[in-house]
């Protein structure tokens, strides 16, 4: 793999980029170049939402009533206009001609580039199973779902939400939260929640607690079809064990669908999404695709944390600077729910190699769980105190060896620091001493 850019010089310094998407990536990339001294003099983004670029992460707390519209904003159309960049909204690109180095939306407006940048994003993930199409079923994705479930969930009703990893049990949440009279119901295909995330404890407790605050948690669950009512209204789930559970919503939270069909219609190499290289550059040089439109080695993503790496690559590409190229690295998980904290990484499965550390107070509701192989942490799970979660993950990214302090570990940094000085104050006072017993 090249370990520096190819592009040591900004090609495209007096030329003009234009950026498709104009989500959280597209954003982040725009605020990148325009700092950059050497940013492309010309850069035009476009938006098919009719709003700028807002946090999608927080749409969860937007549902539940907790935070407004406005504190999503990323930056307001003013903030564009004063760094010199031509924002457009409320337009879709239908069609990009590479020959010609043009894009065309639904509106018939043409622009050239001198290069391009696709950050299209992605859909939600909808099953292919009949009655999907059924009014009343939705996604959660932008801010016009978060619209809908506002709706549905203030003229309450039986809502059931398809998916129980992390946006699937916030959209629940929040509908909860939000309603007034409305029944929640959680399907999850797995026998457990956040099963890539999670161990079975860490799983157990998170069911537990959304089940006392009213959730339905259904494992086990794998829908078969959708029926409606007589005005195309979805109205009851079956499950393909022959369950069958009342409906008046659905909400499909259980993956997303990289919106690739652009790339793939211009002829760009594409597979689950458009193939980009370390640079994120596509099979045209003109062209680079960024976030979760992109597949970088087989990889596809839906995490911000490197997503942000990319854009970093990408905004020094853009700008001249020599630049590391992309790798892939572990991301951690977060939970945003109110009053429910848990904090994971690497694998939930322990192997025969791993070294298994548990920690579990019942009575104040933590839990942690380590896994360990020659010392180093590969894997990590953390329920109700998720305080040293950061800290473990930086031990895992560094690969440092832990062995000396294991008995330490569970409790965290500080005990790690104080067992750190009181080996290296022994081994002072007794410079003869080769081994240490640590117990």
């Amino acid at each position: 793999m090249e370990t520096t850019s190819r592009c040591s010089h900004n090609d495209h310094l007096n030329d003009h980029l234009v950026i498709i998407g104009n989500g959280m990536a597209s954003h982040r990339l725009i605020e990148a170049l325009v700092k950059l001294p050497t940013r492309p003099q010309h850069i035009t983004v476009i938006g098919a939402e009719p709003t700028p670029a807002y946090n999608r992460i927080l749409l969860s707390p937007l549902l539940a009533g907790e935070m407004t519209q406005d504190a999503l904003t990323l930056r307001d159309t003013q903030w564009y206009e004063d760094q010199g960049v031509t924002l457009i909204l409320g337009e879709k690109v239908d069609a990009l001609h590479r020959d010609r180095r043009t894009v065309v939306t639904h509106t018939g407006r043409t622009l050239p580039y001198d290069h391009l940048v696709l950050a299209t994003g992605s859909r939600p993930a909808m099953p292919d199973v009949p009655g999907i199409e059924l009014a009343g079923v939705h996604g959660f994705r932008d801010l016009q779902d978060a619209d809908a479930l506002t709706d549905i969930a203030q003229r309450g009703g039986e809502a059931v939400v398809i998916g129980g990893g992390l946006l699937g049990l916030e959209a629940a949440e929040g509908l909860r939260k939000r309603g007034n009279d409305i029944s929640v119901s959680v399907l999850q295909r797995s026998e457990r929640l956040m099963n890539r995330q999670l161990d079975t404890t860490a799983s157990h407790l998170l069911e537990n607690e959304l089940s006392q605050r009213g959730l339905k948690i259904i494992t086990g669950a794998q829908l078969a079809r959708l029926e409606g009512d007589a005005q195309g209204q979805v109205s009851k789930l079956h499950l393909d064990d022959g369950r069958q559970l009342a409906a008046t919503s659905v909400i499909v939270a259980a993956g997303i669908t990289p919106n690739a069909a652009l790339g793939h219609q211009a002829g760009l190499t594409t597979e689950r999404a458009i193939v980009v290289d370390e640079f994120l550059t596509t099979s045209d040089p003109a062209i680079s695709a960024l976030g979760e439109c992109c597949q970088f080695d087989g990889t596809t993503y839906g995490l911000v944390e490197p997503i942000w790496r990319q854009v970093e690559v990408l905004a020094a590409r853009l700008g001249g600077t020599p630049t590391l190229g992309y790798a892939d690295a572990p991301s951690a998980t977060k939970l945003k729910i109110s009053g429910v904290a848990l904090y994971a990484f690497g694998p939930t499965k322990a192997s025969a190699e791993h070294e298994v550390l548990n920690y579990h107070d019942i009575e104040r509701g933590d839990y942690r769980r380590l896994l360990l192989r020659n010392g180093q942490i590969e894997g990590a799970v953390l329920y109700g105190d998720t305080s040293q979660g950061p800290w473990y993950f930086e031990q895992a990214l560094a690969g440092n060896d832990l062995n000396a302090y294991r008995h330490a570990l569970l409790f965290g940094a500080a005990d790690v620091e104080v067992l750190q000085a009181n080996i290296a104050e022994q081994q002072s006072d007794t410079p003869h001493l080769s081994t240490l017993e640590v117990a």
